[in-house]
């Protein structure tokens, strides 16, 4: 057994505690410590083997010198042992992460927050671009398993993993592939493939959230939207402000992030992922989204579609026609050209936004970008009154 300060206030554990020799440890560590009294202390027990009763004892007067103690990096056969005698719901102790490559392996979905990697025929993570990403992972986890109860077919995160230096969600996908690969693969069963991604969206837009659960995506286009009044003139954006204003609040469920990518078939059954998007709203700030997805990114560079998605912006954009129609049941050319623009303005408001935040207007094609979703903005404006049906 030994014992390492790794800063003034952790200290690092090793080998097995036991009645042998858990006096000496008591000793080191008091040696270690000596001279520190404030009330948080970390106890690193990654390389920790076992820990006796009598090694728990001298955990328990360690605590009581300072109340702000954490265990941190535990291993299962030792979480084991805090859990059975009562530790962990006296102080907080968590466990060591399973470390897992992803080098070499297929990149299945990206998203704003992370990229999805196949690690194996069953089995996918999620790898979050934010290394403290652990709020994150346990936040999606709460919307996914929320999703699933309430009938939603999705994959279930079942293990938190380290990658690197960040973190990544573990999900069992037995042979899952996505709409995107199943298209670029089989475009003559487009229209099946359209007909199921519908089918999953009609069904996660006949799902009513309790409040407070999901965010409103309504407050986040607002936001969009606020941002944009230096760069729309006066009337233009007091319209757009008040066209998104005027979207009744619905508790309705929205994935968030609805394209291809995140689709899955699994034996037959499709499935949903990447559920830190989830939220509540009406169904036009989803189809923004999918507006996006399939059009609005690739319509200056269409490689950005084959990039995105997989396939030709000539296959988004058929995508994005047969969505409309099946979603809406109809075939009326101008119920489906007011849908389309109810939608296209909320997912250009995004796109000018997203552009200048990311500092568009210090390149000529940024500056060229931002002046056309201005003019589709300045357009669509004339003509839509509404962003409800």
């Amino acid at each position: 057994m030994s014992v390492m300060k790794k800063s003034e206030n952790c200290i690092a554990l090793s080998g097995r505690i036991d009645s042998a020799n858990a006096a000496a440890t008591e000793q080191e560590i008091a040696s270690l410590l000596d001279g520190y009294t404030d009330a948080a202390l970390t106890v690193d027990a990654e390389t920790l083997e076992y820990i006796s009763s009598a090694g728990l004892r001298v955990l328990l007067r360690l605590r009581k010198q300072h109340s702000d103690m954490k265990i941190v990096n535990v291993c299962l056969e030792v979480y084991e042992v805090f859990e059975m005698t009562g530790f962990t719901e006296m102080m907080p102790i968590s466990k060591a992460y399973r470390k897992v490559s992803v080098e070499g392996c297929e990149v299945i979905g990206q998203g704003a927050n992370g990229k999805v990697y196949r690690i194996d025929p069953d089995t996918i993570v999620k790898v979050y671009y934010n290394p403290d990403a652990l709020p994150d992972i346990k936040r999606e986890r709460e919307l996914a398993r929320t999703a699933f109860v309430l009938g939603i077919p999705t994959a279930i995160p079942y293990d938190v993993v380290r990658v690197g230096d960040g973190y990544g969600s573990v999900f069992e996908l037995l042979n899952a592939k996505s709409f995107a690969k199943l298209i670029a693969a089989d475009p003559e069963g487009l229209d099946g493939y359209v007909a199921q991604f519908v089918d999953l969206m009609k069904l996660i837009h006949s799902t009513t959230v309790k409040p407070g659960v999901m965010p409103e995506m309504k407050a986040v286009a607002l936001d969009w939207a606020d941002f944009l009044k230096d760069y729309l003139p006066g009337e233009a954006w007091e319209k757009l402000h008040a066209l998104i204003a005027g979207v009744p609040e619905q508790l309705t469920m929205l994935h968030g992030d609805y394209h291809t990518k995140n689709v899955m078939l699994q034996n037959g059954e499709v499935i949903l992922i990447d559920m830190d998007t989830l939220c509540t709203g009406h169904p036009v700030f989803e189809l923004a989204s999918v507006f996006n997805a399939f059009v609005g990114f690739s319509e200056l560079d269409p490689s950005v579609a084959m990039a995105f998605q997989g396939f030709s912006r000539e296959t988004c954009n058929a995508i994005w026609d047969k969505t409309l129609r099946l979603y809406f049941g109809t075939e009326d050319e101008a119920i489906l050209r007011a849908r389309a623009e109810q939608a296209m303005l909320i997912g250009y408001t995004r796109l000018m936004r997203r552009t200048i935040r990311r500092r568009g207007l210090e390149t000529e094609e940024g500056r060229e970008a931002i002046a056309h979703y201005r003019s589709r903005i300045l357009e669509l404006l004339e003509r839509v009154d509404s962003l409800t049906w």
